[in-house]
């Protein structure tokens, strides 16, 4: 029955665009909210975006001054796996089907107000964060739709095309979404540049020009419906994606020579998910939430050099079953209660295979079959003191049980207690005060638990491992929000966590001796972190209809290497994040323009033999919008203006880097130029 439902609502639905990757977008601009004092929580109106004429529920959540979108974090179960932006006060039952995806689905003209919610309000599922915002949708009945058509024009010559087409519609109390997806999109952190090999006193070894393309496509069908039931109202979600990608890396060595690399990654994923909310009296409300996934992947990277093949192939399919029920009750104005539970079966099949000069090459965990059954209980008392303080207690407690077989056979069980406090005191003229503490326990990524290829890496494979602990921490946060006069507003947050059982890269013994290196548990480890938002309407400046947005983290973290024993930062995490967004909306020319500066970033990564830096440039893109019509849209991006480079340093040991004997230090320098986006969206309804 749903699969029929959910074929009927996609039904006659053309196919549509992907977006680029990445997708600079236009930032807010000034809005003149409604505000509501009561519970922190700040809405706008329609009329707050008239100026930009925004298009999309997504481009009305990116104009929300002080707000920072965050689509989530791809984890098991559905705790924890929510964004920051509901539709209609609910979470979205779908993962896969990114937030961003599902905003950029529901037309501007179908949203009665976008709210702003601080510290929480009557009803609402914060999802564990202090702010988020609530998309309220209107019933406009009848339908609406979009087809857009785009292409991309990058500096190597490919000219890749896309389309997309989306649609919704309301029939007797019961609304009906649908959408086709199927284009093409540039990688854009390969490209062209030199690669130079130093030996252990820097002399050259290696000296070569780098050729690499990638790029991959989307071919997605989404579908939807919801309506009352029983007393209630179902909502009914499906998504079926398949998304091949593929890399091409030519190394030509000065002197004669190449090396030569080709991945491919074929991605499928299938969902379904359904949510049933029902009344149980005047101050009552139980929802029921199930959601089950498929999701396949098959990849393959192969690699040449002179007198070297190395072949890598991976096969894994990862199923989840998730049910979860929440009874919510009112016991006083002030006071609100919400209790439930939740279940989940995860199953992993993975088979690896990987061949040295033809050769058979052992890998540990290349064969592993893993299940894992979790459960949840969790409770959560809100109490509020009138519209100025609001005090929230919540308890968790999680366990689970984890059985493998294949090359790694084992079993174990694991339990955690999570409780959170968190403190939101709005002082008046503008200021909001939001504490909190809460230990956070992560979820394993199975991803961890197979041997995998480092794509585009010349060849380097990485073992697995299933015996892992999840990753926890006790996390202390303070946030000060400050809105002026005008529009401005000013967010600081400081965050510090106190981690035990971080994962990172640790080496594998055999008899003793390491011979490869695996994700592991490291033991106690901190991270501290210091973000700032702001936005900054221009007006005032004589910048008509003009803002500044921007966000920027510090971020430092330390570890005991497993191997040195001396302190070291945590593997992948980025020292320094920043983004400035300035956008300019000109109604009388029905065009809004602006500039998008994403800044470069710093990652690293320890394994047995080797450091590995990846260094990204800043992005600059200029963009702009003409709306000849109210259903027409025409956008142009300039992307890449200052064609920012991704560098790769790999620092590589004979044996374990504790001997200190370094064989050489190999540097890529790729560029992947400027490039042009040009996309044409036709509305209806």
């Amino acid at each position: 029955m749903i699969l029929t439902i959910l074929a009927a609502s996609a039904a006659g639905l053309a196919m549509a665009q992907a977006e680029p990757s990445p997708a600079p977008t236009p930032t807010p601009t000034p809005a003149v909210a409604a505000p509501v004092a009561e519970r922190g929580v700040i809405a706008y109106p329609p009329s707050a975006f008239a100026e930009a004429a925004p298009d999309t529920a997504f481009d009305m959540i990116l104009r929300l001054p002080g707000f920072a979108f965050d689509k989530g974090a791809t984890v098991r179960g559905l705790a924890g796996s929510g964004g920051n932006v509901l539709i209609d006060g609910q979470p979205p039952v779908s993962k896969n089907d990114a937030l961003d995806e599902l905003l950029k689905r529901i037309p501007a003209s179908a949203v009665a107000r976008i709210e702003l919610i601080r510290g929480g309000a009557p009803g609402i599922d914060m999802q564990g964060r202090s702010v988020i915002a609530n998309v309220v949708r209107a019933r406009t009945g009848g339908a609406q739709g979009a087809v857009m058509t785009s292409a991309h024009f990058i500096n190597d010559g490919r000219v890749l095309t896309s389309l997309r087409a989306e649609g919704q519609t309301e029939w007797a109390g019961r609304r009906f979404e649908g959408s086709l997806v199927f284009g093409k999109g540039p990688d854009d952190t390969l490209g062209d540049g030199p690669r130079i090999r130093f030996g252990p006193n820097g002399e050259v070894l290696i000296a070569s020009l780098v050729d690499a393309d990638a790029g991959g496509l989307r071919a997605w069908t989404t579908g939807a419906m919801d309506g009352p039931l029983a007393g209630g109202r179902l909502r009914l979600n499906g998504a079926y994606m398949r998304t091949p990608a593929s890399a091409e890396i030519t190394d030509r060595i000065t002197g004669g020579g190449k090396e030569y690399e080709y991945f491919t990654n074929v991605r499928l994923q299938q969902e379904l998910g359904g949510r049933y909310s029902r009344s149980l009296g005047t101050r009552t409300t139980l929802e029921a939430v199930v959601f089950q996934q498929w999701n396949d992947l098959a990849t393959r990277a192969d690699f040449e050099a002179p007198g070297l093949r190395r072949d890598f192939d991976l096969n894994k399919a990862v199923t989840e079953t998730v049910g979860r029920l929440t009874l919510r009750r009112t016991l006083s104005p002030a006071l609100s209660l919400e209790f439930g539970g939740e279940g989940a079966l995860n199953r992993l099949d993975s088979r690896t295979a990987f061949t040295l000069n033809g050769r058979a090459v052992p890998l540990p965990a290349a064969k592993v079959e893993v299940e894992e059954s979790r459960q949840e209980a969790f409770g959560t008392l809100t109490w509020r003191s009138g519209p100025a303080l609001t005090l929230e207690g919540g308890l968790r407690h999680e366990t689970s049980s984890i059985a493998s077989s294949g090359d790694v056979n084992l079993e174990k069980s694991l339990a955690f207690t999570k409780p959170r406090l968190a403190l939101t005191w709005s002082a008046g003229g503008g200021r909001q005060l939001r504490l909190r503490v809460e230990r956070e326990v992560g979820q394993l990524n199975f991803d961890d638990f197979v041997a995998s290829s480092s794509a585009v890496s010349t060849g380097a494979v990485l073992a697995g491992n299933p015996d892992l602990r999840p990753q926890q921490a006790w996390v202390r946060e303070a946030a000060f929000e400050q809105r002026f006069d005008g529009g401005a507003v000013v967010v600081a947050t400081l965050r510090a966590s106190d981690l035990t059982d971080v994962i990172d890269r640790a080496p594998v013994f055999a008899r003793g001796v390491a011979v490869a290196d695996a994700p592991g548990n490291l033991g106690d480890a901190i991270r501290r972190e210091a973000v700032v938002n702001f936005t900054l309407p221009l007006d005032r400046y004589g910048l008509a209809g003009a803002q500044l947005k921007g966000q920027g983290t510090l971020r430092e973290s330390e570890v005991d290497d497993p191997l040195t024993g001396q302190a070291r930062e945590i593997s992948g995490l980025r020292p320094a994040e920043w983004e400035v967004r300035f956008t300019q909306d000109l109604p009388a020319l029905r065009t809004n323009w602006g500039v998008d500066v994403l800044g470069g970033f710093r990652e690293r990564f320890f394994r047995l033999s080797e450091v590995e830096t990846r260094k990204v440039g800043t992005w600059v893109a200029a963009f702009a919008e003409y709306k000849p019509r109210r259903d027409l849209i025409l956008r142009v991006e300039l992307q890449n203006l200052g064609e920012r480079n991704v560098q790769r340093i790999r620092e590589v040991y004979v044996g374990p880097r504790t001997d200190g004997r370094l064989a050489y230090v190999d540097v890529r320098d790729l560029k992947y130029g400027r490039a042009i986006f040009v996309r044409l969206r036709k509305t209806f309804g």
